[in-house]
């Protein structure tokens, strides 16, 4: 029939779910029922502190000192730390050992004969050093320095008057002149005609200064230091 068929297509009814509850122990532990253990800090806490009677007040000054040492140790260690950061970061910005090693040359002078000019390197530029005769220490004192474009007397480039020491770098363009050239006996610039007599200075040409003079020092005799 229509009836048993209905029933016959319904599902069955869905179980209940089963709910497990874990177990609930009913023992409470309180600390105001003084049924819990506390651990008892006494060892590690300050005599001035211990009794729960005294006055702050009392103590005061004990717990300031106590705070204040330690604020100004964790300050000291601080800034004790800021600068070693702060040198650190300075020293990476100094130049390194290869660098300053080629920062001062010394050269014997005993090498260089009378009359002679030999180049040396020195931080990327080439350095002159010319051992002058009796004659042109002469003649280039004799040279007026109002007559002179960039006026300089011959002492005032040397420290010995046979020793020059300058720099081989053209005022004009950085060209390097030739020694022992040009109209005037010292150096001759090819690039562009600069002329330079026996003290670098600049006599005919395009060049507006003379050759510069580096800082130099005769520690002892014989030995010649530029830098």
């Amino acid at each position: 029939s229509p009836q048993q068929l209905l029933l016959l297509t319904e599902p069955p009814p869905a179980a209940a779910p089963v709910v497990v509850q874990a177990p609930v122990s009913s023992q409470v532990r309180c600390y105001h029922a003084g049924n819990m253990d506390v651990p008892d800090f006494t060892y590690y806490r300050r005599s001035a502190v211990k009794d729960p009677t005294a006055k702050s007040s009392e103590t005061a000054q004990d717990r300031m000192a106590f705070s204040y040492v330690m604020a100004g140790g964790f300050g000291l260690g601080g800034a004790y730390g800021a600068k070693a950061l702060v040198n650190q970061f300075i020293s990476s910005w100094s130049a390194s050992q290869d660098v300053l090693a080629l920062a001062k040359i010394e050269i014997k002078l005993a090498d260089i004969p009378e009359g002679k000019n030999m180049t040396f390197k020195w931080r990327g530029k080439p350095l002159f050093i010319r051992h002058r005769t009796a004659q042109e220490i002469e003649v280039e004192n004799a040279v007026d320095p109002a007559t002179l474009r960039d006026p300089q007397t011959d002492s005032e480039r040397v420290q010995e008057a046979e020793w020059l020491v300058i720099l081989g770098v053209c005022t004009h363009l950085g060209c390097v002149p030739i020694a022992n050239a040009g109209e005037f006996g010292g150096y001759y610039c090819p690039c562009h005609g600069s002329h330079y007599d026996a003290s670098g200075r600049i006599r005919k040409g395009p060049a507006p200064l003379n050759l510069e003079v580096p800082y130099y020092e005769f520690p002892e005799e014989g030995l010649l230091v530029v830098g």
